[in-house]
């Protein structure tokens, strides 16, 4: 069971959110350390893996996981530098499409089974259902146009 904490001394929203996403991070990381993969490079060759279909533009993968171009755009260089993703010209000259390699594909393949035991273990400590709906409450909020949209 989760503790309590006894003082709240800064009631803040994006405070307590922020302690939670550390906590939570330090979970992943570790369960992606053997990887070599951070949790939000893992983040990145999910989605990747998920539109391997269609492609998306810095732009769109910067939208699909909420943070600015900058920083995706510094997200993706290691990745690219390890062969782990590739950046293809569109019709467009100035469109770039961020595709996975196939050392990318085998990559996520690996980083999945270390993201699955992180999955399970945090289902197991905060259960199943209260995992679910927290989860789907927190992308209703990262979803919610009423918060602003991000600047570059």
């Amino acid at each position: 069971m989760p503790t309590t904490p006894k003082f709240d001394l800064m009631p803040c929203h994006a405070t307590a959110l922020r302690k939670a996403a550390r906590k939570v991070s330090q979970l992943y990381e570790g369960a992606l350390a053997e990887t070599g993969l951070r949790s939000t490079q893992f983040a990145i060759l999910s989605e990747l893996h998920d539109r391997a279909d269609k492609p998306p533009t810095l732009a769109e993968l910067a939208e699909a996981l909420v943070i600015e171009r900058s920083a995706v755009g510094h997200t993706l260089r290691p990745l690219e530098r390890d062969g782990l993703i590739a950046l293809q010209e569109g019709a467009d000259r100035r469109q770039r499409y961020i595709v996975l390699t196939s050392k990318g594909k085998a990559k996520f393949k690996e980083g999945s089974n270390a993201w699955r035991l992180a999955q399970e273990r945090f289902e197991d400590m905060f259960g199943r259902a209260k995992a679910r709906e927290l989860r789907l409450t927190l992308l209703g909020l990262a979803y919610d146009d009423r918060f602003g949209k991000l600047q570059d």
